[in-house]
């Protein structure tokens, strides 16, 4: 009896260790993909009104969340029974990723031009707050879901040839990491102006040199996050089309040898930018013919 104790936690210590070691496989594979996950997710989740900043960031989390619980189970069937839809989806979330960031680019050479301010901060009414609120946060919540199916495939390709039990657990761990590590973070930058107040606070009354430090290091914080959200709103462009083209790069052949003699991060940013106006002009011109006529 105590012979088979030891087996059983001897086979957990090393399913344990097998899991450490391949997660940090993986982790090191998907680190691109959860730097520009970062990017991109940061972009969503900032320009609402300071008040609604955590509600929306944990509401865009819990669909992360729920994209990853739907996910998880998707990946290991179409991995052991139908392997050949990857590619397609994976291609299918690549057109939606490069729409999106030429949209964007459209939106900021050629839409109406001036102040720029918050969503939320647009509107006056409590209705049309939260359907832009709401409307954002789906928007959100799908670009997570394209963007978590690369990360959970990457994942998984990384741990094919080990036990189910390794391959369930290292993907869920770097899942889960993906989703607790990027919305965790994004937490931080949209609330650094509570930080920087907050040391400008502890300064008041005070002097000294701790109390200058306090003083400038929040000034620097209040006056900060305007220009990182701004600079996060063009690496989120940048990285959708980076990860929107390289799903079409690495996953069509001719495609890669196609583009071959640019470096890699520029081949992606063409194929993102060329897949991404295709889908763009398509849809204008599908919306130009189903408008209705007067």
């Amino acid at each position: 009896m105590t012979g088979g104790l030891f087996a059983i936690l001897d086979d957990i210590a090393a399913l344990l260790d097998d899991t450490a070691a391949m997660s940090k496989i993986a982790a090191k594979k998907t680190a691109g993909v959860l730097g520009d996950d970062l990017a991109v997710n940061a972009e969503k989740a900032t320009g609402f009104h300071a008040s609604r900043e955590l509600p929306v960031l944990w509401a865009i989390t819990k669909g992360s969340l729920l994209n990853k619980l739907i996910l998880l189970p998707l990946a290991f069937l179409m991995s052991a029974y139908a392997p050949w839809l990857i590619v397609p989806i994976l291609l299918l979330g690549g057109a939606y990723l490069s729409f999106e960031g030429v949209e964007k680019l459209h939106e900021m050479f050629f839409g109406p031009h001036g102040a720029k301010h918050p969503a939320a901060e647009l509107v006056a009414q409590e209705a049309p707050l939260l359907d832009v609120e709401r409307s954002k946060i789906s928007s959100a919540v799908r670009t997570d879901f394209i963007l978590s199916i690369e990360i959970v495939m990457i994942a998984l390709g990384t741990v094919m040839g080990e036990s189910l039990a390794v391959q369930f657990a290292v993907v869920s761990l770097i899942a889960l990491a993906a989703t607790v590590g990027v919305y965790g973070f994004v937490a931080l930058i949209v609330r650094m102006d509570d930080a920087g107040f907050y040391l400008i606070e502890r300064a008041e009354g005070r002097t000294g040199v701790a109390a200058l430090a306090f003083r400038n290091s929040g000034k620097v914080l209040v006056a900060a996050l305007p220009r990182v959200i701004r600079v996060l709103g063009i690496v989120g462009t940048v990285a959708m089309l980076l990860v929107g083209g390289g799903m079409f790069v690495h996953n069509i052949e001719s495609l890669h040898h196609l583009l071959g003699f640019l470096p890699l991060l520029a081949a992606e940013l063409v194929a993102g930018l060329v897949v991404g106006g295709i889908v763009l002009g398509g849809v204008a011109l599908f919306g130009k013919r189903s408008a209705p006529h007067t």
